[in-house]
């Protein structure tokens, strides 16, 4: 549902949360001050009593009324805790842009790069937020934990016992590296110098933070490999593998030479890849103004930090990792790197040498370059030295328990940044900053989440997704027992249009919330719109955008399901999570178009007043993003029926197989997929009757909870009596007598009652509360329960029987054997692309069976794995 201005205004009069504001913090207003009653109060309370005691049992007057009398006639009203909408708008009303700037110049202006002394503090900023925001205590020493070490492991281990939010620093311990000396020369036939190329961002004082800190982070790829050597320069285009293949039909010799490939299209890494396995000594990579759209200089624009085109110095720095053979340590695949693990040499790193470099470089480069792919004896020298070694880094964590303590929803973002990243990934940081400050002030006002939330702050994501990718191989046993969900942010805002990708299951999920926030920057439309925002910057027509440029737009645009949810292929902290565990995943966040200012990824140019100026004026895209990363948080750990579209997903399986099928009929490889499709068809029916038994399942909650609601009136008069009865013996300065020990109460101001109570009892008393029971009902635990109880206790289960299929759906596509030469990737449904990194290929196994090997006997057995997996699931989903 969505809310219009009116009504999300008249929501939060009614819940009447009364606040203000003291600097960063969202402090309770202090208690009204009551007047003293008189002496002859006890007398005239009784009398009152008796009175209306008398007129209840004629007139049947409210028992609210009665209650209000009693009270000496003044109104009290009890504040009822914020569950159910009530949470979700006064959530909403949290987030906002001085709060969000303020935590963008926190983590954006200096550098933070993963495993340095600034990217320590980041780690230390994020736990005093959660410890400020979560209600912790900070204890006299920071909790920094080594990996592995039994601190660590129980501070996540225990957290379903834990009764109260907690905060920790864990500590990993990858092989990383750190540039030490690069050049990039022209040398004539006899090895003297034509040519240096200055491999220095030039920026001045117009951008205060770029001007301070233009090579503070060298240009150079994280985890590239040392080197020097020279070799002809070879121009590659985007390297991708069809670019690879038109060199090698049109015959030119890449032994020894040094390649110079376009940004974009695949993932950096496969560029090195793909010439490494031609091999090439090294590869080149720069970032083409004509892939900026018509935000160039040519076509009217000053470059940055004088405009909004591109600084023909700026360089994309960033790992160059084979990212779709398997994320993380290189050194410690599969397994979590410890301080002291074993180590091995790691087969997803180049063996060659690669650098960034900027456009004003490889112009140099280009118009010394003679037609064809040949040179007048000119060769390119490349040097790339680089220091290996272990190099700590630090994942912040912080876990607010839940009613149900083993369902778990996890929330992350990637804190460290190339230079100072204010776009990636510190907008998305700003933005979960704001979603962190919105759940603080839900605690504040006696709410408690159904299910358990962790908020991660993942490490080293650039350098190969380390921080999450450790995080998960050393937690993989708790992920597959506990984790129902995972919601990830990268870099928030780096233009105007809103993005979401997800697996299937998530997909009708992702839209319904964002169509609940409204629109950033245009009135009367919401956030699911902006799907559809472009930028502005059109200049004076005189430039054409490059076909290429165009044509991969239209693609990743295409890949998006009838929704409007692409799938997710790789290149953030969700990798783990899907591709490993099967937890269903998401990533949103706005990107730049071709009409938008220049994003100058990874480069000292993404800074907090390129943000500021050109990216989100105002931060409105960042409350945006935080409001939606916040109300996905809300309603899946407070749903008592996860928002899983299993059907959804088993019909976009069909339509998987019938890409694939195409791919078969043009490449004539004669595979037998009917069988594969009737088993899809099974799970369809299949998950159509889990549907019926959900939408059966809520309607008798539904149901319960209305009956509850209105219990008999000769009920609420017993309990009003006494009430009455139990305020004569106060009168009298006699204390009530609690019914029975071991009974739990809903106490006023909160949901803080019954934390004590573990197991069914805890998690009923939280079904009722986010089932919209009011705080003034006092519910019993223990073996003087009443009847409902019972009754609910039995949905309970039913609700857990739901779940627990929905959740097996995602999981039921995880093959121990995992994917043909990337056997960590275990997700036989989607995939990164073998040769794309960033993209999604569905059906991998299938697939790449069809479209790399060529192999119509690989693609049946990829076929029949299918089809087992999908029998097993369509098993599990029976009643």
């Amino acid at each position: 549902m969505s809310w219009d201005e009116s009504s999300k205004s008249q929501a939060m009069a009614d819940e009447k949360v009364e606040i203000t504001k003291a600097g960063d913090q969202l402090l309770p207003l202090p208690p009204q001050t009551h007047i003293l009653p008189n002496k002859k109060a006890p007398l005239l309370k009784l009398a009152t009593f008796i009175v209306l005691l008398g007129i209840l049992s004629t007139l049947k007057l409210s028992p609210t009324w009665l209650a209000s009398s009693l009270d000496g006639g003044h109104k009290h009203p009890a504040k009822r805790p914020l569950f159910g909408k009530r949470a979700e708008v006064a959530f909403l009303s949290v987030p906002d842009s001085v709060h969000a700037i303020g935590a963008s110049r926190l983590f954006a202006t200096k550098p933070h790069m993963a495993g340095t002394p600034g990217d320590l503090q980041t780690a230390k900023d994020f736990l005093a937020l959660l410890q400020r925001e979560l209600g912790i205590e900070p204890p006299s020493d920071d909790p920094i934990f080594p990996a592995g070490s039994p601190e660590s492991q129980d501070a996540m281990r225990t957290i379903s016992k834990a009764h109260k939010p907690r905060a920790w620093i864990d500590t990993y311990y990858p092989v990383m590296n750190t540039p030490l000396e690069r050049k990039l020369q022209i040398l004539d036939k006899n090895g003297s110098l034509i040519w240096e190329a200055n491999l220095v961002e030039q920026a001045d004082s117009t951008d205060p933070d770029a001007g301070k800190y233009f090579d503070d982070v060298p240009t150079w790829h994280g985890l590239s490999r040392g080197g020097d050597v020279t070799g002809k320069l070879i121009y590659g285009n985007y390297c991708t593998q069809d670019d690879y293949g038109n060199l090698a039909e049109n015959k030119v010799n890449l032994t020894g030479a040094i390649v110079l490939c376009r940004y974009g299209g695949i993932f950096r890494g496969l560029k090195v890849k793909g010439g490494e396995e031609l091999g090439a000594g090294g590869v080149l990579i720069y970032s083409d103004p004509k892939d900026d759209g018509t935000v160039t200089v040519e076509n009217g624009y000053l470059p940055y930090p004088y405009g909004p085109a591109r600084n023909p110095t700026s360089v994309q720095r960033g790992s160059v990792q084979y990212l779709s053979i398997y994320a993380g340590d290189p050194t410690t695949p599969g397994y979590p790197s410890y301080e002291n693990s074993t180590r091995t040499e790691g087969t997803n790193i180049p063996t060659i040498p690669s650098l960034p470099i900027s456009w004003a470089n490889a112009h140099s480069l280009l118009k010394t370059q003679v037609k064809g792919d040949e040179w007048e004896g000119k060769l390119v020298r490349l040097a790339n030295n680089v220091d290996d070694r272990v190099i700590p880094i630090w994942n912040t964590m912080g876990v607010i328990p839940g009613f149900i303590r083993d369902e778990v929803v996890v929330v992350g973002n990637h804190r460290d940044a190339w230079v100072m990243g204010a776009a990636d990934p510190s907008s998305g940081t700003a933005s979960i900053h704001e979603t962190i400050r919105g759940l603080g002030h839900l605690l504040r006002n006696g709410w408690k989440p159904l299910r358990t939330i962790v908020i991660a702050s993942w490490d080293a994501e650039e350098y190969g997704l380390i921080g999450s990718t450790e995080w998960g191989e050393d937690f993989g046993d708790w992920i597959d027992e506990h984790v129902v969900a995972y919601l990830n942010l990268d870099g928030s805002v780096s233009g105007s249009r809103y993005r979401a990708s997800g697996s299937p299951l998530l997909a009708h999920f992702i839209r319904r919330t964002a169509e609940a926030i409204p629109h950033p920057t245009k009135r009367g439309q919401n956030l699911w719109d902006a799907r559809n925002d472009d930028g502005t910057l059109f200049g004076n027509g005189t430039i054409d955008v490059d076909e290429q440029v165009m044509s991969m737009k239209e693609m990743e645009y295409a890949a998006a399901d009838i929704v409007g949810v692409s799938p997710l292929g790789s290149g953030s902290d969700y990798t783990v999570f899907l591709q490993r565990s099967g937890v269903p995943s998401n990533n949103i966040g706005f990107g730049s178009t071709i009409h938008d200012p220049v994003y100058h990824y990874h480069s000292v140019f993404d800074s907090e007043r390129w943000q500021e100026l050109y990216a989100d004026p105002g931060f409105h895209r960042h409350v945006a993003v935080a409001k939606h990363l916040g109300l996905q948080t809300l309603r899946l750990a407070s749903s008592p029926l996860l928002p899983f579209n299993t059907t959804h997903y088993a019909f976009e399986l069909e339509s998987y197989l019938d890409q694939v099928e195409s791919i078969a009929s043009v490449a004539s490889l004669g595979v037998d997929l009917r069988s594969l499709k009737k088993s899809i068809r099974a799970l369809q029916k299949s998950s159509i009757t889990l549907d019926k038994e959900r939408v059966k399942t809520e309607k008798d909650l539904r149901k319960l909870v209305r009956k509850w609601k209105k219990r008999p009136r000769h009920h609420k008069v017993k309990k009003l009596v006494k009430k009455a009865l139990c305020k004569v013996k106060k009168i009298f300065g006699r204390n009530c007598a609690r019914p029975h020990k071991g009974v739990g109460w809903l106490k006023e101001q909160g949901a803080a009652a019954a934390t004590q109570h573990a197991g069914t009892d805890e998690q009923v008393l939280g079904l009722l509360l986010h089932e919209g029971f009011s705080d003034q009902s006092r519910f019993r635990f223990g073996h003087h329960q009443k009847p409902p109880l019972k009754h609910i206790k039995k949905l309970l289960k039913r609700i857990q029987t739901v779940n627990k299929k929905s959740s097996a759906f995602e999981r039921g596509f995880i093959s121990e054997d995992g994917i043909k030469d990337r056997e960590w990737f275990k997700h036989l449904a989607v995939a990164p692309g073998k040769w794309l990194g960033y993209g999604a290929t569905t059906l991998p196994g299938l697939t790449e069976a069809l479209v790399f090997d060529k192999n119509a006997t690989l693609a049946q057995f990829e076929a029949d794995r299918l089809e087992v997996l999908i029998g097993k699931l369509v098993k599990k989903l029976e009643f």
